[in-house]
């Protein structure tokens, strides 16, 4: 069995984040470029773009930004017109020159899904990857709010599939076991999440080691200011 990231995203997955549309990554993305207008022009990395919903709000003003994704099902999944701006592969080896990229962009949480090493060099590389004075967008959870309002299970039903979701915090980490039953047939199937919780002040720590310099953090999609109750910490960075 592979590593969950390797056998979750897919069409299951895109159903149960439905939720999570083009209307919302249209106001991320015109926030994104009005906190770092870096990333309006010159070549952008998504990383981790799925099925391209971010990327395909900024190709509207960067007509240069591209996506990467492990995921052959979510890449499937996007837009004709976004597919020859797609690459497959694994973000732990960045298909990328050194100080080619105006900018990089994790949208949604696809950080923290490896061990603390992996998690650092991940950060290294996509500095190395930037130019000088080229912007990083991590969109991450609010990992101390996330923690204190942990939803210890709960059920949705989305398009005749049911999921039941468990919840748990085990050491560092944020784990969701889901049990997907599709209603019209019964077929039953497991799925899991992992997620290295790092608080504010270790995502700065971890951004400083990789040579990243803030800019600013925002705690919605919407630009607001990172508190305790913010739903997200959205790092901006610069690589000086």
């Amino acid at each position: 069995m592979g590593e969950w990231f390797e056998d979750w995203f897919d069409g299951d997955y895109a159903l149960l984040y439905a939720h999570r549309d083009a209307g919302e990554a249209r106001t991320a993305v015109a926030t994104a470029l009005a906190a770092a207008p870096e990333l309006g022009s010159g070549p952008v990395l998504d990383l981790g773009c799925g099925s391209g919903r971010h990327l395909e709000v900024l190709r509207g003003t960067n007509p240069l930004a591209f996506g990467m994704d492990l995921s052959r099902a979510l890449l499937a999944l996007a837009p004709m017109k976004l597919r020859p701006h797609l690459l497959r592969g694994d973000m732990r080896t960045l298909p990328v020159q050194a100080g080619t990229l105006a900018g990089a962009c994790l949208w949604f949480t696809p950080f923290g899904y490896f061990d603390d090493d992996q998690n650092l060099a991940l950060l290294q590389a996509l500095a190395r990857a930037l130019r000088p004075d080229g912007v990083l967008l991590l969109d991450y959870l609010n990992a101390e709010g996330a923690a204190r309002t942990l939803v210890p299970e709960d059920t949705v039903e989305r398009q005749g599939v049911r999921v039941l979701s468990r919840r748990t915090l085990e050491g560092d980490r944020l784990v969701k076991r889901m049990t997907l039953t599709r209603l019209a047939t019964g077929e039953v199937r497991e799925a899991f999440e992992s997620v290295r919780l790092y608080r504010p002040d270790e995502l700065l720590a971890l951004a400083h080691t990789a040579g990243l310099r803030p800019r600013t953090v925002l705690g919605d999609y919407t630009g607001g200011p990172f508190t305790s109750d913010s739903p997200r910490w959205i790092g901006i960075f610069e690589r000086p």
